[in-house]
């Protein structure tokens, strides 16, 4: 199977996906999430897989959400929205478990997969955060009702709320990630945390995710709530003018580098 955004390799038990798309920071399009999907469901059918792992291409980041420019280019798009969804909920029902290793940044859409991920391990150099009501968009699917679950009320909304961002040992001081490492150690750590998955019972582990996964499940009809939602609200002029603005910051900072071209 041939993918175009991300790498897939499979080898002794371990399914690794990598988003590859380290010139936007990871950041995903259409074809991304597609591409996930398909790799989560190959991982699933493959019974010599025991374990998942999620992460980004280069040390700068593990995924920094939704790619602004597919969206300048094209709009909302119809094809993104499924994909979107179905991303969120393969995370969730592939029966093996998914580790996180957070490379870099994790903001936006790219916090929320691996807050859905059951497992994350953090570089040192990670940060985390929200960003959708500062550019004009938001997630109260998965990526708020379920972070609540994971972090707990109060400091789910001040994340929301407040749309800062978080170095990796305060993300493991509220529950957020599982452990962090330096950098040169992150790929050591997740492969020892594989290996003593793979060392478990797998239907066992499947039981145990069916378990922790139920009592959120209902979870799945706010996120379709939330898709659709979010769609009208884009139309919206407070969205609109959220978004103008980020583009705006977006290209002071190009022009303000030192190898920005007049």
């Amino acid at each position: 199977m041939k993918f175009e955004d991300i790498l897939f390799t499979k080898d002794a038990g371990i399914a690794r996906i990598v988003i590859n798309r380290p010139e936007v920071y990871n950041a995903y399009r259409t074809e991304t999430l597609k591409d996930i999907v398909l790799a989560l469901e190959d991982a699933e059918l493959d019974r010599d897989v025991r374990v998942i792992v999620l992460t980004g291409a280069g040390d700068k980041a593990f995924c920094t959400g939704g790619d602004t420019q597919e969206f300048a280019r094209s709009g909302y798009l119809a094809d993104m929205d499924y994909w979107h969804s179905r991303c969120h909920q393969m995370l969730r029902a592939v029966t093996k478990p998914v580790i996180a290793a957070v490379n870099g940044f994790a903001i936006g859409g790219g916090h929320i997969l691996h807050v859905i991920c059951d497992l994350s391990i953090a570089s040192s150099t990670a940060r985390f955060g929200q960003v959708g009501p500062k550019v004009g968009s938001f997630d109260a699917g998965y990526g708020a009702a379920y972070l609540a679950r994971v972090v707990g009320e109060k400091k789910a909304r001040e994340i929301w709320f407040l749309c800062r961002t978080y170095d990796a040992h305060e993300a493991a001081a509220m529950g957020l990630v599982n452990k962090v490492v330096a950098p040169e150690k992150l790929d050591e750590e997740v492969r020892t945390w594989c290996e003593e998955i793979k060392s478990l019972g797998p239907y066992a582990l499947q039981y145990l995710k069916h378990s922790m996964n139920a009592d959120t499940d209902h979870i799945g009809g706010f996120e379709f709530m939330s898709q659709a939602a979010v769609r009208q609200y884009w139309a919206t002029a407070e969205a609109q003018n959220l978004k103008a603005g980020y583009r705006e910051r977006q290209r002071a900072k190009k022009s303000a580098r030192p190898d920005a071209r007049e």
